[in-house]
């Protein structure tokens, strides 16, 4: 039987085929950016075009958060900014952003991945001492400014960071947070500060001389053979004892840095340690069950 492309009904058939489709596509995710009018005193650069490529994105000017939500049926009120990794010279955005964005969602967490500026990148005008913590300040505040309609409960909003993204997390995790009271906008009178930290290979920048007693409690991890980023994870795991503040830290045999979400090793240790952060997880009450168990 020939099939008429042209008649009406199949066109519209077709047309709310394709219409529901992209919806579904769509209705996962959210881009905001930080600034509705650019970062501030770099508005100019607001609509400079992002360059992404494979699994990575550089030339970040208008800093933006991209929202993962659950499915409704399992959401619990949980969310997590997590900050990719990349040398602050690109962001690792796939496997240290959008793979772990999917893997949240699935225990029910509300993921926000961070595209924060880059002052590493050849000719950036941007500094290591600022603009890292001036943009992890502004998506934590921004997205609990959104925390009633998306549903987020703003006592369990937590930060992951990897390499790189780690700093972007210590930059802003031991201070207070606190907003200014008199700013003009909303949103940057709200808490900065995370309510939990989970730390993949973090990297050595912004490590506090001493982790105050009103620290988040913290999951670290790294692998035993990368020098740089394991001893980042035994120095604040003892400042974290020191401070008598909750912590767990893990030291994989055998493992370098970069394994991402374990995905790409032959270790079972490296394959199998997003577990450990979903038990983790669970064992401090931010998730109230684990899935399959």
């Amino acid at each position: 039987m020939k099939i008429n492309t042209t008649s009406p009904r199949l066109i519209l058939t077709i047309s709310i085929i394709a219409i529901k489709g992209l919806l579904y596509a769509q209705s996962d995710s959210l881009v905001i950016p930080l600034w509705k009018n650019g970062a501030p005193g770099f508005e100019n650069k607001k609509n400079e075009p992002e360059e992404a490529k494979d699994y990575r994105v550089k030339n970040i000017n208008n800093p933006s958060i991209t929202i993962f939500f659950p499915p409704p049926e399992i959401a619990n009120g949980t969310a997590v900014l997590i900050c990719p990794g990349g040398g602050f010279r690109l962001l690792v955005f796939k496997s240290e952003g959008l793979d772990p964005a999917k893997y949240l969602n699935k225990l029910g967490i509300t993921a926000i991945i961070l595209k924060y500026r880059l002052p590493r990148e050849p000719n950036s005008p941007y500094s290591l001492e600022k603009q890292p913590a001036e943009d992890a300040y502004r998506a934590m505040r921004l997205v609990r400014s959104h925390a009633p309609e998306w549903k987020i409960d703003t006592n369990r909003l937590g930060m992951l960071g990897f390499s790189a993204g780690g700093e972007v997390v210590d930059v802003i995790a031991f201070g207070s947070g606190k907003g200014n009271s008199q700013a003009a906008d909303p949103v940057d009178r709200m808490n900065g500060r995370p309510d939990f930290i989970m730390q993949v290979y973090p990297g050595p920048l912004f490590i506090p001389g001493s982790v105050p007693a009103t620290a988040p409690p913290a999951f670290l991890i790294a692998g035993d053979e990368d020098t740089c980023c394991s001893v980042t994870v035994v120095s604040l795991l003892e400042k974290y004892r020191a401070a008598k503040v909750p912590v767990e830290a893990h030291i994989l045999a055998r493992a370098d840095h970069a394994f991402n979400m374990g995905y790409r090793s032959e270790l079972q240790s490296v394959k199998n340690w997003p577990t450990l952060m979903t038990y983790w997880l669970f064992d401090n009450k931010y998730i109230p069950k684990i899935p399959g168990k």
